[in-house]
């Protein structure tokens, strides 16, 4: 089905969770916007965010790409985007069937994508001769154990993880001289969070230093930087990679110049040259290495306190570029801004949700969400989707900012979590 004439459309491949911010943005600058599922209906961290009467169209691959290329064309499209991490491939295959040369470096037949597969990433930023944590992906765990003894990383400490999941799913940490083994064959096999079954699994070295997400849109090979934050995590017994805080960063501050030199030349090395990309990098002692990049906005809410902090976001960007040819190098920080998670303890009742219930009344209180605090059942923190809530904050006074980030941190120490009683409902 085509369009009018005098009608533009936009194409988006899984507009899901963040992407669902495409059409809205798309139809204030007079574009409408088309729909493609990589799958008949979204997978289950998705689906509250499906809202097909927001498109003009919906489209659901059905394994025949050049038929839907040859749909999608009909709509003479400005672009053809990816909206969520499930639509990545997808949206890499059809864009150079229905708007050639828009899109990123192609994926011969057959390859893992460096764009979505954590092991092919880190083998293409090692082929361009970039600084990168050690690490080996197989399904074979004495290939793992050889490779660990050949490298001296047996016996030290490491980090066991899926190649193709996200929001720090399965993500552990092995303390020296532990065996890494028991969360090899507890991630291999099993269906993860984005509903693909792990096939293989990554054992990493493990690095230290100060995280930072970086995010940037492209065009033709140009970079341009989006925002970048600090991330704060924490670790629970094998667990890592539990958000604390995520903080908006000026673009003049120290850590952002060899920060982004080194991610603009991981954007090149994985082949991302049109539109948004994530990248997360550790600034250690030796140096910026690559903790993973996706080609995708980044998700969790971020466009929201992105747009916050520097007046635009990915999907901005991205509406600028499309449908005004505008393309901008850096941001600005308008105010200071910060997401602060909230975690869980130990998996049963919240008791004592009232600790947070005056937070708006905090100096720099912007907004909030809790889980549990009708009395369902809530998990043990262990990864970026078991949070228990989260409190955005927002001055143009950092220290304020900071003020009550401690305030809140106090709080969260005064949690009560108490076990699920005999025959409630486990959530």
């Amino acid at each position: 089905m085509t369009g009018q004439a005098d009608q533009r459309y936009a194409v988006v491949v899984d507009p899901l969770g963040t992407g669902q911010d495409y059409p809205l943005a798309f139809q204030e600058a007079g574009v409408r916007t088309v729909a493609v599922l990589s799958s008949p209906e979204p997978i289950a961290p998705f689906r509250s965010s499906w809202h097909p009467e927001r498109f003009a169209a919906v489209h659901v691959y059905d394994g025949d790409l050049a038929g839907l290329a040859e749909t999608l064309r009909g709509y003479q499209p400005l672009c053809l985007i990816t909206g969520s991490e499930p639509g990545v491939e997808l949206a890499d295959a059809l864009v150079e069937l229905v708007l050639p040369g828009t899109g990123n470096v192609p994926v011969p037949p057959g390859q893992a994508s460096p764009r979505r597969d954590k092991w092919a990433m880190t083998q293409a930023v090692q082929r361009a001769g970039l600084p990168h944590i050690r690490q080996i992906c197989s399904a074979d765990p004495e290939e793992i154990d050889a490779w660990l003894h050949e490298t001296g990383l047996a016996g030290g400490r490491l980090v066991v993880k899926p190649p193709k999941s996200a929001g720090t799913d399965d993500v552990h940490f092995v303390a020296p001289g532990q065996d890494w083994r028991p969360f090899f064959h507890q991630i291999l096999g099993k269906v993860n969070t984005l509903d693909l079954r792990n096939e293989a699994v990554i054992v990493a070295e493990y690095v230290q230093g100060t995280e930072y997400m970086i995010d940037s849109y492209s065009v033709n090979g140009k970079h341009g930087l989006v925002d970048v934050c600090r991330y704060v995590k924490s670790q629970r017994g094998d667990r890592i990679g539990i958000y604390d805080l995520v903080e908006f960063l000026p673009p003049d501050h120290e850590a952002i110049p060899e920060a982004w030199a080194y991610t603009q030349q991981v954007l090149d090395a994985v082949g991302i040259r049109n539109g948004c990309a994530h990248a997360e990098v550790m600034m250690t002692a030796d140096g910026p290495k690559l903790v993973e990049v996706a080609a995708r906005p980044a998700g969790g809410g971020h466009q929201m306190i992105t747009k916050l902090a520097t007046g635009s976001n990915h999907i901005l960007r991205t509406v600028d570029h499309v449908v005004r040819g505008e393309f901008h190098e850096s941001y600005q920080l308008i105010r200071h801004v910060c997401s602060v998670v909230i975690n869980s303890p130990a998996a049963g009742v919240w008791r004592n949700p009232e600790l947070f219930a005056d937070v708006e009344s905090l100096p720099t209180y912007w907004a909030k969400h809790f889980e549990g605090v009708d009395g369902t059942p809530v998990p043990q923190t262990v990864d970026f989707v078991t949070y228990l809530g989260w409190v955005v904050l927002a001055s143009p006074d950092h220290a304020a900012v900071q003020a009550d980030y401690r305030r809140l941190k106090k709080l969260e120490k005064q949690i009560v979590i108490a076990p699920v009683e005999a025959g409630q409902n486990d959530g």
